[in-house]
């Protein structure tokens, strides 16, 4: 992505998580197993081998779908991107939360070095975090959804016509927390944990 020297701290911080966050889905997809491992290439991002979604729709639809997040990121009104699997029944069974909070009282030059290693170790984490996720049934489906602090105003952001309110049945039990990874640096939050039914909701569902 496209540095602009006269990018304010929050733009440049949003656009290397975007860029990271557009990654950081194809490795859990892949991860997940959903489609054939031919599905994916090999590349190179931030000095580590990741996977890259080959089929031209998966690749536009996480592409879009994070991208055009990029200006309520920028305005530190993302609380949440999350990719849900969900059953035969319409009902989620695993999320991955990427938790972020980008300073929008941070006003010095973002070490672009020192944040890209930090996400590094974020991909590095997820690539061998398969042993604490679940096995999905077949036939299952998975969606990447957003939770906002506020909403954006729409007339300011034609990006933000492409985020509809979901319909998704929430879980009525406190979910099951796996914490993956997490950092704290002045410019950004984020956390990657994974979420679980609890199991008297599977009984239940």
């Amino acid at each position: 992505m496209e540095r602009k020297d006269n990018q304010s701290p929050q733009g440049e911080i949003a656009g290397i998580l975007v860029e990271f966050l557009e990654v950081a889905i194809t490795s859990v997809v892949y991860l997940k197993g959903i489609y054939p491992s031919g599905a994916f290439e090999r590349r190179r991002y931030m000095n580590v081998v990741v996977q890259r979604a080959r089929h031209p729709q998966l690749r536009e639809y996480i592409h879009s779908a994070v991208s055009g997040l990029l200006p309520s990121i920028q305005k530190g009104l993302v609380e949440r991107v999350v990719v849900t699997f969900f059953n035969t029944d319409n009902i989620s069974i695993e999320r991955f939360i990427f938790k972020l909070m980008v300073n929008q009282s941070f006003g010095s030059k973002v070490e672009e070095s020192d944040l890209e290693f930090s996400l590094r170790s974020f991909l590095i984490k997820l690539s061998v975090s398969q042993p604490l996720t679940t096995v999905l049934p077949r036939d299952c489906r998975w969606e990447i959804m957003a939770y906002f602090r506020s909403l954006p105003q729409v007339s300011t952001s034609k990006d933000a016509e492409m985020w509809i309110p979901t319909d998704t049945k929430q879980w009525q039990q406190p979910p099951l927390i796996t914490p993956i990874k997490s950092m704290n640096s002045e410019p950004l939050g984020l956390q990657l944990y994974l979420e679980h039914p609890s199991p008297s909701e599977l009984v239940s569902g």
